[in-house]
């Protein structure tokens, strides 16, 4: 089942409210946007130039501390749509439970697809998949480890889109243009909160990373992309402030978890994922005073909560707690 967090018209249509009423802690993107500069007028009106894409290229790799190629994409699941179609669909597997689209997208592609549940199981694949930091429960894998498994592996996919917090779990910095089984993906809009951006990043050698570029075709990102990225993705300053802000909020958001009886799973500096007992309970529960959550369908007892970006978010989640 493809279903996502971001769905608050679906909570305001059965709990009513509009928009404005509802603390929305149902997706793991940054309440606290990258403060976007004056954009210049020529990323609105011009197709992006052969410059415009290197300077971005170039960003991201010195972001990223890594000398693999880059390819710019809308959001890391324009590349987990692309991924597939680099190979004939043969056999795929996914470390799960994790973000639904990567097994949907192999699926959909005619692939043969199984998840399971520890890395060991992941040999022999023709293409494996793990998200690390995993969505939902936080599972971490050690980058040392990936790069063993990489060789057990045809084709080996690491979706890090929640690593920006956590640079020394990223895969990334091992990588380089000769690489050709490794593809890591980077999301841009979670960690920096500007997900309607849609602007995210395919790491791997040049063969590879050629392909997917030939795959997305001219394009793939959009001018305000391109300009907000390179801005963001220099700015170390509002980066380490960050990562310190996220650290003490999900610090603050596991207290009145554990306060309310719920036991943490696991999760990552932009969301939390708790055993509530009874998940869809909890989650109507707190629908009731307007605060949407995220359930799962494979889970009766997981209950995932992004921060909060405002004291009136905190007290809003404090009293439905």
């Amino acid at each position: 089942m493809r279903d996502h967090g971001g769905d608050l018209d679906r909570a305001m249509a059965r709990h009513g409210g509009d928009e404005g009423a509802w603390t929305d802690l149902s997706t793991g993107i940054n309440p606290v946007p990258y403060p976007l500069p004056d954009l210049p007028g020529r990323a609105w009106t011009a197709l992006p130039t052969a410059a415009d894409l290197q300077a971005l290229r170039d960003v991201a790799r010195a972001a990223y501390a890594t000398r693999a190629a880059v390819v710019p994409l809308a959001g890391a699941q324009a590349a987990i749509q692309l991924v597939p179609r680099l190979d004939a669909p043969r056999t795929a597997r996914v470390l799960g439970p994790t973000y639904n689209e990567h097994a949907a997208a192999l699926a959909a592609a005619g692939w043969s697809v199984e998840t399971v549940g520890d890395t060991d199981a992941l040999a022999g694949a023709d293409l494996a998949v793990v998200v690390n930091p995993n969505n939902p429960d936080g599972r971490r894998t050690p980058p040392d480890a990936l790069r063993a498994l990489a060789a057990r592996v045809g084709q080996l996919v690491v979706d890090e889109s929640f690593a920006d917090a956590e640079p020394a779990l990223s895969l990334a910095p091992l990588l380089d243009g000769t690489d050709t089984r490794v593809v890591v993906l980077r999301s841009f809009g979670k960690f920096y909160g500007l997900a309607g951006l849609r602007l995210g990043f395919a790491l791997a050698g040049q063969e590879t990373a050629a392909r997917l570029a030939t795959l997305a075709g001219p394009w793939a990102v959009s001018g305000p992309a391109i300009a907000a990225g390179v801005r963001a993705l220099a700015d170390s300053e509002w980066q380490a402030g960050t990562i310190a802000r996220l650290t003490r909020d999900a610090a603050r958001l596991d207290a009145l978890a554990g306060r309310a009886g719920w036991r943490l799973v696991g999760g990552t500096h932009l969301f939390r994922t708790y055993d509530t007992g009874d998940a869809r309970a909890a989650q109507e529960r707190l629908a009731r005073r307007r605060v949407w959550s995220r359930a799962f369908p494979y889970s009766g007892g997981w209950l995932r909560l992004g921060l909060p970006g405002t004291e009136a978010g905190w007290r809003a989640l404090a009293a439905a707690l």
